[in-house]
């Protein structure tokens, strides 16, 4: 690395890490407001305050880091600018594009930390903190399944819904089994109860009324009694359908979304947009960069107030973005993947336009 880019990386450098420690105070302080009196009212201390509000820093980092990478762009692109270095530099011979390296390699690092953090560390923390959250504060969260029966396909063509179940019980409530043959139903099993018996690794279909339907539509069998099932359906599937997104890996996201497409679970919109936003997020930091370096570029009469306001303004314009395209994708209105990426790529084609005019 050269003594310039040197001198602008720990610039840079300098910069994000004074904008994320004041983005962490100011998020811990909002809420810790906010949630002082829950606190209070269970007996918290302040040792179990302070544990809760570290498990909340690796979340509070990935939110506000493209940010925090944006502001410190801008502010350390204009104080080049304003006192006329930026204009020695490009009066030596430095194109745009050597002016970028340390940023780049900058956005690079903090990229790579944070899908590092989206992976591995922020799961963890996440799962630590919604356990306190429900033991200490009685808290309690929706899980990727909200509401509603639930449907599963199963490879021979028979169709499970359950309408509740207890994963401490290992047990399903009011369970109904329909197989077909083609589009003809051959089979209904209804039972109020359905436990899942470990040793022998088999759902168990308490007292069920199974009905049989032969071709002649008059032809129909009844019968009752227990039914030991082989299903494809696991209660390891039904107990994760009460997971947060944010508590899963990203290889366990990964497969737990594999799984459940595969097993013909619905409504993991949610879940698939989550999955690859833990992908995108971490790569507007890199991105960002590119819009906020040019903007800088150009020598202005505006203080540094000025520039501040623009970093926060374009920088939650996008987590405003990213917010709402994300809640389309939950509710199935575009594919899970566009609604992760498209603010990336609006601001990747942004970032191009931007650079392009700096450097011509």
């Amino acid at each position: 690395m050269k003594l310039l880019d040197r001198y602008i990386f720990r610039q840079f450098a300098a910069s994000f890490l004074f904008a994320s420690i004041t983005f962490a105070a100011l998020f811990t302080l909002i809420t810790l407001v906010e949630n002082l009196d829950d606190f209070f009212d269970r007996g918290v201390g302040i040792s179990g305050i302070a544990w809760y509000y570290m498990l909340a820093l690796p979340s509070t980092f990935q939110i506000t880091a493209p940010v925090a990478t944006l502001l410190a762009s801008i502010l350390t692109a204009g104080r080049l600018s304003a006192s006329s270095e930026l204009a020695a530099i490009r009066s030596a011979g430095a194109s745009m594009s050597q002016l970028m390296r340390p940023y780049v390699l900058g956005g690079l690092l903090i990229s790579g930390i944070n899908l590092l953090n989206a992976s591995f560390l922020e799961p963890a923390a996440a799962k630590e903190k919604i356990s306190f959250e429900k033991q200490v504060l009685n808290q309690t969260r929706s899980g990727l399944h909200e509401g509603g029966n639930i449907h599963v396909i199963e490879p021979d063509n028979s169709i499970v819904t359950i309408e509740s179940f207890d994963a401490k019980r290992l047990l399903a409530s009011k369970v109904t089994i329909e197989q077909f043959s083609g589009s003809r139903l051959i089979s209904r099993k209804d039972a109020s109860r359905m436990l899942f018996d470990p040793a022998i690794d088999r759902w168990i279909l308490q007292k069920a009324a199974i009905r049989s339907f032969g071709a002649d539509p008059g032809e129909i069998s009844f019968s009752t009694g227990n039914d030991t099932l082989n299903l494809l359906l696991s209660m390891q599937s039904l107990q994760e359908l009460s997971l947060q997104p944010e508590e899963m890996n990203l290889i366990q996201h990964y497969q737990y979304v594999k799984e459940k497409m595969q097993a013909g679970f619905p409504g993991l919109d949610r879940a698939r947009v989550k999955l690859h936003a833990k992908t995108a997020l971490p790569l507007a930091s890199l991105v960002i960069i590119f819009i906020g370096v040019p903007l800088s570029t150009v020598k202005k009469r505006s203080g540094l107030a000025a520039e501040i306001a623009i970093a926060l303004f374009i920088g939650f314009l996008f987590l405003g973005m990213q917010k709402t395209v994300a809640s389309l994708g939950y509710n199935g209105i575009i594919e899970p993947w566009i609604a992760a990426w498209l603010p990336i790529f609006l601001f990747i084609g942004a970032g191009a336009l931007l650079y392009k005019k700096a450097a011509s």
